[in-house]
């Protein structure tokens, strides 16, 4: 299904209607791949519309970029204050929010430095990634026949457009299988990543994640996991994890802007554990969804479109 349109999208400093929104056919990253972009989330909680670790975001975003000898043709806070606004001018109370870096039309060669650096953000509305159930129930998986990317070919540090034709090659093996999701391993055959998404393993009552060596990207909702964990006293280790972890782990679950935190109910047509979603995976779904649901946020992770009456009083 077509994305359901907001009225404005904001591209290279300025507001313009959604269907205005366009590139030339001969720019450089529609025949190379260079962009850059992040996910984001707004959210309606009881305090008013909020957007999710939007500065780590934006960071994240500029950090992309500078790997592709590239800079962002904004700064970080004009690009945070742009995502604001846009929500804002689109009325939307709850959001998924695309921030994009491009390199734009100019020269068409592989050598990418003479073409100029451009942006756009995006908002459209947009509901649970693999499904309202899939929070509740969990997901089915399966080991993708297409490995990571090699840290050393395509970094996959850098949020970047190109690499997600990997992505999409994972996914649709999946969901042509009949599974909602693929994992993909690194180039040592052990657990990377799933298409979008990072993933977390449970083994007696400790927490355990790849390392960024795995081929993973760092995952601003991961980090959110491993900090939210920390606060209930369960154990976080990063660690190389076998492809047989998939299918001894007492519990295992996703992470990410899209699938926020979803359980993992089988991979391969094994059952995890017994199939039902674990205790430690519904303790840290709760906290994060006390957080964007509620506003619970003792980290400060929401930047809210407008300020809380409640902290306007405090002045």
């Amino acid at each position: 299904m077509p994305l359901p349109k907001t009225e404005f999208i904001w591209m290279n400093g300025k507001f313009i209607k959604w269907d205005d929104a366009k590139i030339h056919v001969l720019s450089h990253v529609i025949h190379y791949g260079s962009s850059w972009f992040e996910g984001m989330r707004a959210y309606h909680t009881k305090h008013g519309t909020a957007i999710f670790r939007l500065r780590e975001h934006i960071h994240r975003l500029r950090m992309s970029v500078k790997i592709y000898h590239g800079e962002m043709p904004y700064s970080e806070e004009e690009i945070c204050k742009a995502s604001l606004d846009l929500v804002s001018k689109n009325n939307l109370q709850a959001c998924y929010i695309r921030p994009i870096v491009y390199r734009g039309y100019g020269e068409l060669g592989v050598y990418p430095l003479q073409c100029p650096m451009e942006a756009a953000i995006g908002t459209w509305q947009w509901g649970k990634y693999l499904g309202k159930e899939a929070l509740e129930q969990g997901v089915d998986v399966c080991v993708s026949s297409w490995n990571r990317l090699s840290n050393n070919s395509m970094p996959a540090a850098s949020k970047a457009g190109g690499n997600y034709l990997n992505s999409q090659l994972v996914r649709i093996e999946a969901l042509h299988h009949g599974y909602a999701e693929g994992i993909g391993l690194d180039g040592q055959g052990n657990v990377s990543e799933g298409s979008g998404e990072n993933i977390f393993f449970v083994q007696d009552g400790t927490i355990y994640t790849p390392p960024m060596s795995a081929s993973i990207l760092q995952g601003i909702t991961r980090a959110s996991v491993i900090q939210i964990a920390k606060d209930l006293g369960v154990p976080v280790v990063e660690t190389t994890i076998p492809r047989s972890m998939l299918y001894l782990a007492d519990e295992i679950f996703f992470s990410g802007t899209a699938v926020e935190v979803t359980p993992i109910r089988s991979v391969d047509n094994i059952k995890v554990k017994d199939g039902l979603v674990g205790e430690i995976t519904r303790q840290i779904q709760q906290k994060f969804f006390d957080v964007v649901e509620n506003g619970n946020d003792p980290h400060g992770w929401l930047t809210y479109i407008e300020e809380p009456k409640q902290k306007r009083k405090k002045k």
